[in-house]
């Protein structure tokens, strides 16, 4: 599926990237975290004549989570997400607080997801890994037609997420990191939440926070 064409939307707060991806051949496709540029993802599809047929959760931070409500609301689309990221997104409300920003209370999440499952979605073939550590029911959706792993909060270029929010663990997210991110064909491209793509190669010699000492270093 090299055919699979991304578009990534970057929110001016957080500086959060949400994506929509669709095959080159069809109309329909699906959504991942949309945040506060849900309705420039919105308003994109309907230019392109997409429909959209699933919005997609890493985890349930505020800032991965905002748009939803709206993104919906304009399309339809059933939402998806790790059970155990839930409480946190009941809270949204109480964590834009937090920021001074005032969030609505965001739709009852359709589908759980869990570890291993594999999904068909638009006609993109995912698999789901929980990788937990940052948040306790994160998840990446990796594409291997495609050659693409959409990683949300766990890897960035360079770094890792955050593990000092509540429900986060360090060793936890090290090891997740290590077992089901690094064991990805090393050329897989990394879509984060923050910042631009990377390769699970690239990080796992360069990133500092995946030395060996801390389970990386696992390409010559």
């Amino acid at each position: 599926m090299k055919a699979l064409r991304i578009r990534t939307f970057v929110a001016p707060t957080f500086g959060q990237n949400a994506y929509v991806l669709h095959r080159a051949e069809g109309p329909s496709a699906l959504a991942i975290d949309p945040g506060a540029e849900a309705a420039a993802m919105a308003e994109f599809m309907a230019r392109e004549r997409l429909q959209l047929e699933a919005v997609l959760l890493t985890h349930a931070h505020l800032d991965h989570i905002e748009g939803v409500a709206e993104l919906v609301r304009a399309t339809g689309a059933p939402t998806y997400m790790h059970p155990a990221d839930q409480p946190l997104y009941e809270h949204v409300v109480e964590q834009g607080l937090q920021f001074g920003l005032r969030v609505e209370t965001q739709p009852p999440v359709d589908h759980a997801l869990a570890h291993g499952q594999l999904l068909d979605v638009a006609g993109i073939a995912l698999e789901v890994r929980h990788v937990p550590g940052h948040s306790p029911g994160h998840v990446i959706f990796y594409c291997a037609a495609a050659g693409a792993a959409f990683v949300g909060d766990t890897v960035f270029q360079g770094s890792i997420g955050r593990s000092d929010l509540p429900g986060g663990d360090f060793q936890q997210l090290i090891g997740a990191i290590r077992s089901q991110l690094l064991t990805l064909p090393p050329d897989t491209l990394l879509y984060s939440g923050h910042g631009p793509e990377t390769s699970v190669a690239h990080e796992a010699k360069t990133n500092p926070f995946l030395i060996p000492h801390y389970g990386g270093g696992g390409f010559a």
